[in-house]
């Protein structure tokens, strides 16, 4: 469980807030609870490394807030719209006893281990995150999807994997898929157009009857001029 420094903050106006940010300093609220909503400020490097980690919206922090620890989940987070730095961001407070909704990332495993993928299979996504409803203080991280195993045609349901005790999914009454091993895609050449192959082969014979007209055209000129040479000769003879 990571954990981040806080501070209480006293902000009214909206002109305080813009100055704590100058600062460096990211307003924040944590909510939740029979507790009141308390205001406080982080570090904008603080509020950046939470950001960076894996999953972080649903995964539990420890805020210590003036030497108290408190657990809470991140819950929403704005930024700027121009320069993209984080300017608030809120806090859920885990009350132990009840329940959350929350989109858990599902990872899958083993990858080298499935015949179907080693087989040129393809795994099909279905769902990267499925939405559970979940006891505050049993939160998982993340859903595991061990494919050591699967072939092509097997599909991955939320019953093929194992949730923790009491967490279950907010979508009921049927077995829905996570994920497929399909077949690997095969993209054959398109056939030549029936008409097209006639076109090249009407091509072909004009190109061939032209070199046997151009053909016989010289012969025949090789023939008339053998014919004239012989014409002159016995001509020339007589006289």
């Amino acid at each position: 469980m990571s954990l981040i420094q806080a501070t209480i903050r006293n902000t009214e106006t909206k002109g305080q807030v813009n100055s704590l940010r100058k600062k460096g300093e990211v307003p924040g609220i944590i909510y939740g609870g029979e507790n009141a909503n308390q205001k406080i400020s982080l570090t904008k490097k603080e509020v950046k490394n939470l950001i960076d980690k894996e999953n972080f919206l649903s995964n539990v922090i420890s805020i210590n807030l003036d030497g108290k620890d408190e657990q809470v989940l991140p819950r929403d987070i704005a930024f700027d719209t121009v320069s993209d730095e984080p300017i608030h961001i809120d806090f859920l407070r885990i009350v132990k006893g009840s329940k959350i909704i929350l989109e858990i990332p599902v990872k899958f495993i083993n990858h080298d281990l499935s015949p179907g993928l080693k087989r040129g299979g393809v795994l099909n996504i279905v769902r990267r995150k499925v939405e559970l409803k979940c006891p505050t203080e049993n939160i998982p991280i993340e859903l595991i999807v061990d494919l050591n195993g699967l072939d092509i045609g097997s599909s991955i349901k939320i019953s093929f994997i194992k949730l923790p005790e009491n967490v279950t999914p907010t979508i009921q009454g049927r077995d829905f898929v996570i994920a497929t091993v399909a077949a690997p895609t095969i993209v054959k050449e398109p056939e030549k157009p029936a008409e097209a192959e006639g076109e090249a082969t009407e091509g072909e014979q004009a190109t061939t009857e032209g070199e046997e007209k151009q053909a016989e055209g010289a012969g025949d000129k090789a023939e008339s001029g053998e014919k004239n040479k012989e014409e002159d000769k016995s001509a020339a003879e007589k006289k």
